[in-house]
């Protein structure tokens, strides 16, 4: 990634026009070939960009500043979208190597929430221990199939934000199950951060009991020197 510091104009033309007069702006050029213009303030998004592919060319314009023609082609059909960046001044220039992105990893995602539940199911229901996750079934996988402290089957359904539809999920999970008579009789759990008050509803007169999961209570009981692996 280049970014540049710089005084600057720049014009905008193709399926519209566009100008910004003289002013000191972040100018980037990025690995994958698009170019981006910011403001300090305003708003997160450029005052305007080129998105790749396109071909930017400097040079030195008549009066003697440094210039970049920015081209790309819209549509296959249509014209060249330029954007002219005349620089006046620059206060900074520098390029960055960033590597490869792994991408955005969100926290508190339901796979996350699973595996720390996995690693306490008693916060759910006391002596409740774990059989297996994402116990298979003929219609999908149960998150975690566990048993009580009275050796029965619990089956939980882990959501970040449960609805009626988790309920549901869970119901068709439960009539399965219980038609298996090495697991019957087989209760539900419902666990979410965050549950509706109509998927709590529906959740009791389905007989599933419903968890609300403290997040950030379960990562702190998560203590990697626990583990082998």
């Amino acid at each position: 990634m280049r970014l540049v510091v710089a005084r600057c104009q720049v014009d905008y033309a193709g399926r519209l026009t566009a100008h910004l007069p003289m002013a000191t702006r972040v100018l980037m050029i990025k690995a994958d070939g698009s170019v981006l213009v910011h403001s300090d303030g305003g708003s997160y998004k450029p005052l305007n960009w080129m998105s790749p592919p396109c071909t930017v060319k400097e040079l030195v314009n008549d009066e003697g500043h440094l210039e970049w023609n920015v081209t790309s082609r819209s549509t296959t059909k249509g014209p060249e979208d330029t954007l002219r960046i005349v620089l006046e001044e620059i206060h900074h220039d520098s390029e960055h190597d960033l590597g490869i992105d792994p991408g955005l990893q969100k926290d508190g995602v339901e796979k996350h929430l699973q595996e720390l539940l996995a690693d306490h199911p008693a916060t759910l229901s006391p002596g409740l221990t774990l059989v297996r996750r994402e116990f298979p079934t003929a219609i999908g996988p149960v998150d975690l199939m566990c048993r009580d402290e009275n050796g029965e089957s619990v089956a939980v359904e882990i959501k970040r934000r449960g609805d009626i539809d988790g309920v549901e999920q869970l119901t068709r999970y439960l009539e399965l199950l219980n038609r298996d008579p090495l697991l019957s009789p087989v209760r539900g759990i419902y666990a979410a951060q965050e549950i509706r008050p109509q998927a709590k509803v529906l959740a009791g007169d389905r007989g599933i009991h419903c968890v609300t999961v403290d997040y950030n209570a379960l990562r702190g009981l998560d203590d990697p020197t626990d583990r082998l692996f």
